[in-house]
């Protein structure tokens, strides 16, 4: 085994601990919405506005299906999303927001925007630009390493 880096052993723990305070953060600011912070990034992606089949929408938050499937079953309880047939593919199903999904989510965006306003007041624009673009990278770098075995 090759000899790490300090900074080859921080990055790791460093993208951990900042995912972690974004989950903690957030989770505490919908629980009195009774949604949680997976669901508001399910919600999230949903709301560009074109339906999505699930297996679209697991790649889009980087989730696996089963875990989109689980969350989805809840949040078609909640009257926040519908499934559909797809035109194309009896297969699948895509999904889309209600009504009641969008305001829900404009509600959840307004709680969380004191998270937001902190996470970016540690940055500068350009830096935040760049933080994007780096971990945009990383994914891609990642999951292309991951289908290649």
């Amino acid at each position: 085994m090759k000899e790490s880096t300090q900074q080859e052993r921080e990055l790791p723990l460093a993208l951990r601990a900042a995912y972690m305070a974004l989950h903690r953060n957030t989770e505490a600011a919908f629980a009195q919405h009774g949604v949680t912070a997976d669901q508001f990034v399910l919600l999230l992606a949903l709301s560009e506005g074109q339906a999505l089949t699930q297996r679209e929408l697991a790649d889009r938050i980087s989730s696996d299906p089963s875990t989109v499937r689980a969350m989805l079953v809840l949040l078609e309880k909640m009257e926040l999303i519908q499934r559909a047939s797809h035109p194309t593919d009896s297969r699948a199903k895509t999904v889309a927001l209600t009504a009641s999904g969008k305001r829900k989510l404009r509600k959840l965006w307004k709680a969380g925007q004191a998270i937001r306003d902190e996470m970016y007041g540690c940055m500068t624009p350009d830096e935040a630009d760049t933080l994007i673009r780096q971990l945009r990278n990383i994914t891609a770098t990642l999951n292309q390493e991951k289908s290649l075995v």
